[in-house]
C-alpha cells in the first residue's frame, strides 16, 4: 500500500524535529558569520573613465563616420587595455608585486551599448592601491595607444578616487549570512524529514491501526516504577484500613 502523508503529520513533524531544525540554523549563521567577517579579505573597487572621441585632426566638429570608427575600436581598445604591452609598464611604474596575469585578473573593462565610454574597473584589497592602479593604467594606456596604433583620440573623464567611507564590494557579509540561514534551515528541515522516515517504531495505537488496518479495542496502559510502587502503598493502605474496620466491628 501507497503510505501517504498530511499536512497535518508535516507539521507534526516540524515540531518534534523543531530542535534540530534550529541547532543547523544556528550553526550555519554562525559559521558563515565568522567566516566572512574575520576569516575573507575585503575586496575594494576603483574606477576611472576613458572617452574614445574624435581623432585630433584640427575639425572642430565630429563627423558620422569618424565616431563609427571610434565605437568599432572601442572593442579593440578593451583588449590592449588588458595586455602585457599596457601591463607591464604599470607594474613597472608603481613597483608592484604580482604578475602580468595576476593584475589582469583585478582588472575588468566594459562600455554602454553605443557609447564611446570605457569604464575601467579594478579590485583590490587596498582601497588605495586600487585607485592608483586604475589611474595609472588609465594614464599608461593614453600614452601608449599613440605608438600602438598611431592614433590620439583617448581623454581620461574622470580619475579614480578612494571615498572616507568607502565599503568593500565583497565580501558581502549580511547577504552570505541570510544566505546561510536559508541553507541551515532547509539542512534541518531534510534531516529532519529522513530521521523521521527512518523511524520505524510505532508510537501510539492510530499508527497500530494504519499498519494493520483494524481497529483497536482496547489499550493496556504502561506504568514505571514509580507509579507501581504508589499504587502498591495504595493497596497497603486500603487492605490495613480494612481489616482495622473489621476486627473494630
Amino acid at each position: 500500500m501507497e503510505a501517504t502523508i498530511s499536512f497535518k503529520e508535516l507539521i507534526q513533524t516540524l515540531r518534534k524535529r523543531l530542535n534540530i531544525i534550529l541547532s543547523f540554523t544556528f550553526v550555519a549563521v554562525l559559521l558563515s558569520g565568522i567566516i566572512s567577517y574575520f576569516f575573507l579579505t575585503p575586496i575594494y573597487q576603483a574606477s576611472t573613465q576613458l572617452l574614445v572621441n574624435q581623432s585630433k585632426n584640427g575639425q572642430t566638429q565630429y563627423n558620422i563616420g569618424e565616431v563609427q570608427t571610434n565605437l568599432q575600436l572601442i572593442n579593440t581598445y578593451n583588449v590592449i587595455i588588458k595586455s602585457p604591452a599596457i601591463l607591464e609598464i604599470v607594474i613597472k611604474e608603481l613597483d608592484l608585486d604580482m604578475t602580468v596575469s595576476e593584475l589582469n585578473e583585478k582588472i575588468t573593462v566594459s562600455n554602454e551599448k553605443n557609447s564611446q565610454v570605457v569604464n575601467l574597473f579594478v579590485q583590490d584589497p587596498d582601497a588605495k592601491r586600487a585607485a592608483e592602479i586604475a589611474n595609472k593604467i588609465a594614464d599608461v594606456f593614453k600614452a601608449e595607444i599613440v605608438k600602438i596604433m598611431s592614433v590620439d583620440n583617448v581623454s581620461i573623464l574622470a580619475k579614480a578616487s578612494v571615498a572616507d567611507n568607502i565599503t568593500p564590494i565583497k565580501p558581502r557579509p549580511l547577504l552570505i549570512v541570510a544566505i546561510a540561514m536559508v541553507a541551515g534551515l532547509m539542512i534541518g528541515v531534510g534531516v529532519s524529514f529522513v530521521l523521521e522516515f527512518l523511524d520505524n517504531t510505532v508510537k501510539n495505537e492510530q499508527e497500530i491501526e494504519k499498519l494493520i488496518g483494524v481497529p483497536i479495542l482496547g489499550v493496556i496502559a504502561t506504568m514505571d516504577d514509580t507509579q507501581m510502587h504508589v499504587s502498591k502503598n495504595k493497596r497497603t493502605e486500603r487492605n490495613t484500613r480494612l481489616r482495622g474496620e473489621t476486627i473494630g466491628s
